[in-house]
């Protein structure tokens, strides 16, 4: 079965779908190749409802459709609802789950076992005809209505994402609400073996994606005609979206952060690529790789940025294990030389899931600003990059590596091979 088809087998034929071991027999990858959808879902709500119990909370309304994937395993227009919060799910610690559905469209999710009941959404539209003011109430009352009846008396409900009148009409009924998305993020830390087997399909399906990519760099080609390549065939691999446009060629690739544009590649120069995609199953894929155009040899100055970049990733790779500390992580990190510190990469690792998740390792000079100290854990998975570039070149390396951690160390999920010539191993 190809990962398409497992992909559309799970979202669509709920009848038909098989079970599979979460870890084959036989096959000596650490990594799980298969998974039990039924046991995807069942894991990642037991860990949801296992974090609930430790904070305290009754309830979790959860607006955010990554939470909502995470809870259920739910998935409706899913672009739509990263922009448009008026779709919801009621989590209760005990009691039955309800999805609170765009209207028409609840029978897309009520095959889930972790689906208990359905209802249209009380905010459905509210903000585009301006009735905010009259939806905002029926919706407190009919959550306050549910905690009351299922929360043996506890009134703190969780909401990741919601706007301000929502939050008042749930007090103004007597609930305690608290922001809860660093609450899910922190659960959603660690991936079951099930989550590791999604990820690894969706990196495995990037990679050809990539590889199309690289067989179409040739001189004369835009950024644009390259990425869509990689939108193209990420979408015949089964994954669903990329976050970002994150591909850009010649004098582009420095800084990082310049996305696809109508730029025409020229010979000889550098193309650089992030990943960044929702693959399989709705799992991140999140690694990078940059390459040169030809024709003839790379610049000694492409190399050299190059295997510097290539030396900070196994570098730091090499020190990834279960109960490093992230700001010991920072702090004995590779080194970047001083000329190169000013357009650094914004963190040495960070977490993978359904997105770009917790945690976050910024470099010993950043991290007081952006991390908080924590530890590897295993079951964890991470993304490990490297950004080489200097102010005023005409040259920039971008270079990253997704791993899980094991109880011993790591396990590599991203293999796509690195440029041979620009590692200045080619003949």
């Amino acid at each position: 079965m190809s990962i398409v088809e497992s992909e559309a087998l799970t979202d669509s034929e709920p009848d038909d779908i098989p079970v599979v071991p979460s870890a084959p027999t036989g096959n000596t990858d650490p990594i799980p190749q298969a998974f039990d959808p039924k046991r995807l879902r069942a894991g990642r709500l037991t860990r949801l409802r296992t974090m609930m119990a430790e904070e305290g909370y009754a309830a979790l309304v959860l607006f955010d459709p990554n939470n909502q994937r995470y809870a259920t395993g739910s998935r409706n227009m899913f672009g739509y609802f990263l922009r448009n919060s008026t779709r919801y799910i009621y989590v209760p610690l005990q009691g039955p789950v309800i999805l609170f559905e765009y209207p028409g469209s609840a029978h897309v999710s009520t095959w889930l076992e972790t689906i208990d009941e359905h209802r249209t959404s009380n905010v459905v539209w509210s903000a585009v005809n301006q009735r905010d003011d009259v939806s905002s109430d029926p919706f407190g009352q009919e959550i306050a209505e549910l905690v009351r009846a299922h929360g043996g008396g506890n009134r703190k409900v969780g909401l990741d994402r919601a706007a301000v009148n929502l939050v008042r009409s749930l007090e103004a009924e007597g609930l305690d609400v608290f922001d809860c998305m660093q609450d899910t993020l922190h659960c959603r830390r660690i991936k079951t073996p099930e989550e590791i087997a999604c990820l690894a399909q969706s990196v495995a399906a990037t990679e050809a994606a990539v590889w199309e990519v690289e067989k179409a760099i040739e001189p004369g080609v835009t950024e644009n005609d390259l990425f869509a390549t990689l939108y193209g065939n990420v979408i015949k691999q089964g994954g669903e979206f990329i976050e970002t446009r994150l591909l850009s060629s010649g004098p582009r690739t420095n800084p990082w952060f310049n996305e696809a544009s109508d730029r025409v590649l020229r010979p000889g120069e550098l193309v650089a690529m992030d990943t960044d995609t929702i693959g399989c199953h709705g799992y991140y894929c999140d690694f990078s790789r940059t390459f040169h155009a030809g024709p003839g040899r790379p610049t000694g100055y492409q190399q050299s940025l190059y295997q510097m970049a290539f030396e900070q990733i196994h570098y730091n790779m090499d020190l990834l294990r279960p109960g490093l500390g992230y700001r010991e992580l920072a702090e004995t990190a590779w080194k970047i030389p001083e000329r190169f510190l000013d357009l650094r990469y914004p963190s040495i690792i960070h977490g993978v899931g359904l997105h770009g998740e917790t945690p976050l390792v910024a470099h010993h000079m950043d991290f007081d600003r952006f991390s908080k100290d924590g530890v590897l854990e295993p079951g964890m998975v991470v993304s490990v990059e490297s950004y080489i570039g200097e102010p005023g070149a005409a040259d920039g390396v971008k270079l990253e590596e997704q791993v899980v951690i094991t109880e011993t160390g790591i396990a590599k999920m991203s293999r796509y091979p690195y440029d041979e010539a620009l590692l200045g191993r080619a003949v």
